[in-house]
């Protein structure tokens, strides 16, 4: 009990200290509870949605979608409507509601804008029927009751403002048409974040699909008393096993499926953040405690002397980690639900809308967050706490601080010197590997040796890296910069787990920066020399090029030729040797030899393009043993009869565009592929006539200027494209990373604050011999700029390095630039220097509050 009580009482007595480190144990627990339970709700509110809309029995097309349906080929696998009447025969069955749906379809509003949402998710055109009351409710207006009327979901009239009576255009694969809204809907779950648009299902047929008599799916209803798996057994008995029929829960489970892989990554991505955090968070905790437990010595020593043992003095600070643990845990638990909540309210504000009427804790939430959070603590305070008991009574009570043991300083040099070198030595390898795969082995492990080395050599580099830059930033400051640089200096182990702190998140974000960076790099030293086509034309959306489109580019004025590109996708290949493997092609006009200059190691590419030729890539013909003249034997999906193509040339593995691609002529494809099954066109390239840039630029937008699902871009616009798409990833990770940042600034102000307290009485004999509160306050501010920018300066060193190493992995995947982003480095450490004044500001503040005669007198 006497231990509890002790430390119980130095808890209270010094929680002001505490609390920094209670702050950072409460972000990272709440990071991690967050995590979980955004997910966790996502996962129930999707799990209810598909539930509610699942049927009894659902029977589609054997293939799910097929990837030569939807974009590539711009129609739908569906079910013949003659099934509609054998399947209301089946025993069991109550009612079958034939059903039409599609994502290929672009709605517009009068202003020709996408009405669809930014966020990524589809929007889907429906057919109305008795099944879509399982999900939501009509709230206003009547449903379609004819091919000029529509309704929409309230979700997206609202984001849009738009009503009943407005006109929206439809713009589909059989082509366009325009219809009024003349009802609105409501989802009685939740909207996942999609565009719902609802026709008749005459017009669903016959505008969407282009089949008047089809559907993409039959929900069946059971008969009360028969069992979902007893109809589905009797549906496959009747119509066969050419469909795929399914459960209610299977439905379920498999849109669970789709929608949970996505989730997983962004959960283990945001944990991994929390990872982050939490090791950052160790370095503050070790600091502090080492810390209190320097100051206390004394107190220690008396302990010590009246009886009390090394285990009573190692439990009594292990207590107070275990309390500090248990209050950052706790509040953090209730941070991660709020924390949650805000990330829903923002996700709905991006088009994803998760309704907190739905927030599920699951009760391993707060358990994992508890668990984390007084783990941590504990074992971070250990080193300090097995210290705190090896202080000798007699030291203690002639000495006020403990001295640093110079054995166990050099073994953890020698230590930290060993790790580094060998994560140095990994990283050469990555660097020199063969294959990307072996190398990115190498990559990892030299990253983690390398950061652990950082971070046990750190108190070493702390005093090479401190005096070197007070030699070029503090000496100028006479010698209030001269005293900044010894209180750094006074304590390096304290200086160097500061810093390290400070590294871990910088290290990451100069190495995604120059990964960043080179990949856009390569990208547009690939396009500059490989692209010839002045124009790109493509769907960002994953929209399929309608013949419309098509149309409108090919009328364009200015231009000298346009190249129409289709990827027939899934196409069985048989080699001279009999092993056949499924592969996808790219079929191409002629011209597209000169729109994309792909190098070859044999043959000519435009050759490629000649009747019954194909080209494959340097890859697939040393694997397969191919060589030029070979011919394969070429199964087209919806193809009716095996294609003899020859081999005309072998493409160059050594590029970043279109690698591994194999080539022939539209022309060749389409004698082999019936035309409702030929694929509509990927992408079109276009060249403008000499002098004529500009104008057939202008033509280009003017004529795709009613569809909004495609841009054209020239190579200046691919390029920023490319640069936004690289840049907006690369700002989610830095927003994930700044929580790391934030523990390691709390670190460093902890660090002050601490330093402060214990240098009372020094701090006060400076006063008192002259120092004033100005030169007192800037001494403590320089201390603590000189430590930010240590940090800085080992992990923007460090994270070049593992930047550099894995740009050399990505050039044998062709991005062979290596571009270091120096704006963005200098930046980063002259920002460095302003989180060092910034976290300065409190302890400096109250260093200059200090009574002269008061801070003299203290022991």
């Amino acid at each position: 009990m006497t231990v509890l009580k002790t430390s119980m009482r130095n808890f209270f007595a010094h929680k002001g200290r505490m609390a920094l480190s209670a702050i950072a144990v409460l972000l990272s627990v709440a990071f991690v509870c967050g995590t979980l339970v955004f997910t966790d709700t996502t996962n129930a509110t999707f799990d209810q949605l598909f539930a509610s809309t699942s049927s009894d029995v659902s029977v589609k097309p054997k293939e799910k979608g097929g990837s030569h349906n939807g974009p590539q080929t711009g129609k739908i696998e569906t079910v013949p409507g003659t099934r509609l009447a054998e399947l209301k025969k089946v025993q069991g069955v109550k009612s079958v509601d034939g059903e039409i749906s599609t994502e290929t379809v672009t709605v517009v509003d009068k202003n020709n804008d996408d009405i669809g949402p930014k966020s990524g998710a589809p929007t889907v055109a429906t057919n109305w029927d008795p099944t879509e009351l399982l999900a939501v409710d009509l709230t206003s207006g009547h449903e379609p009751r004819g091919p000029t009327e529509v309704m929409l979901d309230a979700d997206t009239a609202k984001n849009k403002k738009l009503k009943i009576g407005d006109e929206l255009r439809l713009i589909a694969v059989p082509g366009e048409f325009r219809a009024k809204i003349v009802g609105l809907t409501t989802f009685k779950v939740t909207n996942p974040g999609a565009t719902i648009v609802y026709t008749d299902t005459a017009t669903a047929q016959s505008k969407l699909l282009g089949r008047p008599d089809a559907y993409t799916s039959f929900a069946l209803t059971a008969q009360p008393g028969v069992s979902n798996d007893q109809l589905k057994k009797n549906v496959v008995a009747a119509i066969g096993d050419g469909y795929k029929v399914q459960t209610k829960d299977e439905s379920a489970e498999e849109g669970k499926d789709d929608i949970g892989s996505f989730l997983d990554i962004m959960k283990y991505a945001m944990l991994g953040f929390a990872g982050i955090a939490v090791l950052v968070g160790i370095f503050l905790i070790v600091n502090t405690f080492s810390m209190l437990v320097a100051q206390r010595t004394r107190e220690i020593g008396l302990m010590r002397a009246i009886g009390s043992s090394r285990k009573q003095v190692n439990r009594s600070v292990l207590i107070e980690a275990l309390l500090l643990g248990v209050v950052g845990s706790v509040l953090g638990v209730l941070g991660g639900i709020g924390l949650a909540i805000g990330l829903m309210k923002f996700m709905g504000s991006q088009g994803l809308n998760i309704s907190t009427d739905q927030l599920t804790v699951k009760p391993a939430t707060p358990i994992i967050g508890l668990t984390i959070g007084i783990v941590v603590t504990v074992i971070a305070a250990y080193i300090p706490a097995r210290r705190a008991g090896k202080i000798s009574p007699m030291a203690a009570l002639r000495d006020a601080g403990t001295p640093a043991d110079a054995k166990s300083g050099r073994i953890r040099g020698a230590i930290g010197l060993l790790l580094t070198v060998a994560g140095v030595v990994a990283l050469v390898a990555a660097a020199n590997a063969d294959k990307a795969t072996d190398g990115s082995m190498l990559l990892g492990l030299g990253v983690l040796l390398t950061l652990i080395g950082f971070i046990v050599i750190g108190p070493l580099l702390a005093g090479l890296v401190v005096r070197v830059l007070a030699a070029v930033i503090l000496r100028i400051f006479g010698p209030v910069g001269r005293m900044a640089e010894r209180n750094a200096l006074r304590n390096p182990r304290r200086t160097g787990a500061t810093g390290a702190a400070l590294m871990i998140g910088l290290a990451l974000v100069a190495c995604l920066s120059v990964v960043g960076s080179s990949m856009v790099a390569s990208a547009s030293d690939e396009l500059d020399k490989s692209v010839g086509a002045d124009f790109i034309v493509q769907s960002d959306g994953g929209k399929p090029i309608t013949g419309d489109v098509v149309k409108a580019v090919h009328a364009a004025k200015g231009l000298d030729h346009v190249t129409d590109v289709k990827n027939l996708n899934d196409t069985k290949i048989t080699t001279p040797d009999g092993k056949t493997s499924t592969d996808n092609l790219v079929a191409a006009d002629p011209k597209f030899a000169d729109d994309l200059r792909t190098p070859v190691v044999d043959g000519t590419l435009a050759d490629a393009y000649g009747k019954d030729a194909i080209s494959v890539s340097e890859s697939f013909a040393k694997d397969h043993k191919v060589k030029k003249g070979d011919t394969l034997t070429v199964t087209f999906v919806g193809g009716k009869t095996a294609a003899k193509l020859k081999v005309a040339a072998i493409t160059s593995d050594d590029t970043s565009l279109n690698k591994g691609a194999k080539y022939l002529n539209i022309t060749t494809a389409e004698r082999y592929i019936p035309a409702d099954k030929m694929p509509v066109n990927a992408m079109m390239l276009a060249a403008a006539k000499d002098g004529q840039e500009k104008a057939a630029y202008a033509s280009l937008k003017a004529q795709l200027d009613e569809y909004p699902q495609v841009k054209v871009r020239d190579q200046t616009d691919y390029k920023k494209m490319m640069k936004d798409q690289i840049g907006q990833l690369l700002n989610l990770v830095y927003g994930l990373l700044a929580l790391a940042i934030v523990v390691a600034v709390l670190g460093v102000v902890n660090t002050l604050a601490l330093s402060v307290v214990e240098r009372t009485r020094e701090i006060g004999l400076m006063r008192a011999i002259g120092m004033s509160r100005r030169q007192l306050r800037r001494m403590i501010r320089l201390e603590s700029v000189v430590i930010a920018l240590f940090g800085a300066l080992l992990g923007l060193g460090l994270g070049m390095g593992w930047g550099a190493t894995a740009q050399k992995l990505l050039a044998l995947e062709g991005l062979k630039t290596l571009e270091i982003p120096w704006s963005t480095i200098i930046t980063v450490f002259i920002g460095s220097a302003v989180v060092g004044l910034i976290a300065a500001l409190l302890p400096a503040f109250r260093a200059g509050r200090m009574n002269v005669l008061n801070a003299i007198a203290t022991e």
